[in-house]
């Protein structure tokens, strides 16, 4: 499947991919027909999913099946009247109904929005009315059908609810009786152009409301770097991306590049992650890839892990927030596994990555990857040098890369505030060492300014998460007369330290950090707390805790 999409698919090293990586473009391509159906009529009997979840519940689906029944899921909305170019709503949290949905919406040219189950009622007004949803399709369950229902009468839009699971409240279709009924379906030739959209998600951004970024139909195939040059998938693979359906993290690890691939896609629908339950999956399942955020590392390596037989697991990746590296000596040393760092955004697909061939530097981002034109840019706007601070930026002026967004939907300004001039300017500061290696700093907003110093928050950090009293921390700037900020840790203590939390703890965290990092770049504010304020998608909302130290 890949030769149809890249003029060569293996190379030596990372010299020969960068150089040699070309991707294939197919006019009016339609991931749903050009690989899932494809993919049903090349090896009907190919696994595709492997779902399963706390309930003991578990069912395999093969490419052949994943046709039919995305076959009958598109007929059954056609007959409900979503057509090319409605939008969409899937607040599907694990189940395998949301391979069916997107892949469904895929064949008829409709756009989707993946969604969280932990939206409210505020949440779910905005949603629909930003982008005049015409359907949502959720979970049966409360609390999700109570939030939508108390959003319907101020969502004119919203034409159909409809229910997967058991509780079909009033007013609520069925999905699988709506599927089960389903007339036969008849594929649609050139249902759309490649830059047609396919994806709106909504980022959840650390202030103000959420931004809708533009996804268009060629989106999936940047994703092949994604599995078969990140997670190192092969065609025997069965990947575990730990992500709800309801992040965009979902298509980046639970479906295109892994589907392109041909590798088996692995799905535990679980209510409360569990690190027991997790690792028992690995090794029930004989799991081969893991992908994750480094939160969840955190608490899987403080697991026995001598409990588990994870000899399947061959390869694990790292991304969603910055790595420390202490999570990943610490993995290494009871796995024997290097975690291969990788950083995008919702913006974007695989940006900075560390690849199969490469040796990961612990904490690096990894290195550029060739399918954008990425620099780091100073504040007065030239190229920085190695070892300076710069924002990651990707360069348009010589061509559009696939997989990179369209812009925000329905908002101009906010689009040419982030990308003008030929360049999409991420937000995010990071330098470069002498080997093309990237190193995190932290939002833009984000890095404080003391005496002279340009002191980024992840840094900070990564030197007190190697401390043992610390479970998570923030780094945030408070003004100050003399340096004009001062560094605070905002800080959760382990539980073996929360009775020691005082001026004696505060001095002997401030002596470790200047011991592990530069001095100047110590907290010299600390507080602890029970818990750190984080968006519904997880990231610490550092905005907030310099909102109330400014009061």
């Amino acid at each position: 499947m890949l030769e149809k999409f890249l003029q060569q698919t293996e190379f030596k090293d990372f010299e020969d991919f960068k150089a040699n990586y070309k991707l294939i473009v197919p006019e009016n391509f339609n991931f749903a027909y050009d690989i899932v159906d494809a993919w049903a009529a090349k090896e009907p009997d190919k696994r595709a999913l492997l779902w399963t979840n706390d309930q003991g519940e578990c069912r395999e689906f093969t490419f052949g099946e994943m046709k039919k029944y995305t076959d009958q899921t598109a007929s059954y909305f056609q007959s409900l009247g979503i057509k090319k170019g409605d939008i969409v709503m899937a607040i599907l949290k694990r189940r395998y109904e949301f391979w069916f949905t997107i892949v469904a919406l895929h064949k008829i040219g409709a756009i989707i929005i993946p969604a969280t189950h932990l939206l409210t009622k505020k949440d779910l007004v905005y949603r629909n009315n930003a982008a005049d949803i015409k359907a949502i399709i959720a979970v049966g369950e409360e609390p999700i059908i109570t939030h939508i229902n108390d959003a319907m009468p101020e969502s004119p839009s919203v034409e159909m609810l409809i229910s997967v699971g058991h509780i079909i409240p009033e007013g609520w279709l069925d999905f699988h009786e709506g599927i089960d009924n389903a007339e036969p379906f008849t594929p649609i030739k050139n249902v759309n152009k490649n830059d047609d959209p396919l994806i709106i998600s909504f980022t959840s951004g650390t202030t103000g409301n959420a931004k809708m970024v533009l996804l268009d139909c060629v989106y999936p195939l940047a994703h092949i770097i994604t599995a078969k040059y990140w997670h190192n998938l092969r065609e025997d693979s069965l990947h575990l991306t730990i992500a709800d359906t309801g992040w965009l993290k979902a298509v980046w690890g639970k479906l295109y590049g892994q589907w392109i691939v041909g590798a088996c896609v692995f799905v535990y629908d679980h209510e409360k992650f569990t690190p027991s339950a997790m690792l028992e999956m690995i090794q029930k399942y004989k799991i081969t890839s893991l992908c994750a955020p480094p939160t969840i590392f955190r608490f899987l390596i403080r697991e026995d892990l001598t409990h588990y037989d994870l000899s399947s697991l061959e390869y694990c990746t790292i991304a969603g927030e910055a790595l420390n590296p202490a999570v990943y000596e610490q993995f290494l040393k009871l796995t024997g596994i290097k975690l291969k760092e990788g950083y995008g955004q919702s913006e974007t697909t695989l940006s900075l990555f560390t690849a199969p061939w490469v040796e990961p530097k612990p904490g690096s981002m990894g290195l550029i990857n060739p399918h954008y034109d990425v620099d780091l840019l100073t504040p007065e706007g030239r190229s920085a040098e190695v070892g300076e601070q710069g924002q990651i930026v990707i360069r348009t002026d010589k061509r559009y890369p696939e997989g990179l967004f369209k812009g925000y939907y329905r908002n101009a300004e906010l689009t040419n505030e982030a990308w003008h001039h030929n360049v999409y300017y991420t937000g995010d500061v990071a330098w470069r060492d002498e080997d093309g290696y990237f190193w995190f700093v932290g939002r833009a907003d984000d890095v404080i300014k003391s005496s002279g110093y340009r002191i980024g928050p992840f840094e900070v950090e990564s030197a007190l998460m190697t401390h043992p009293a610390v479970v998570e921390c923030a780094i945030t700037g408070v003004p100050d007369e003399i340096r004009g900020q001062v560094v605070k840790a905002t800080i959760i203590l382990s539980n073996e330290y929360k009775d020691k939390a005082g001026e004696a703890l505060v001095k002997e965290i401030q002596e470790h950090v200047k011991n592990v990092t530069a001095p100047y770049k110590y907290p010299r504010i600390i507080e602890f707390v029970d818990a750190l304020p984080k968006t519904i998608s997880g990231k610490i909302r550092r905005t907030e805790i310099r909102e109330k130290d400014n009061k």
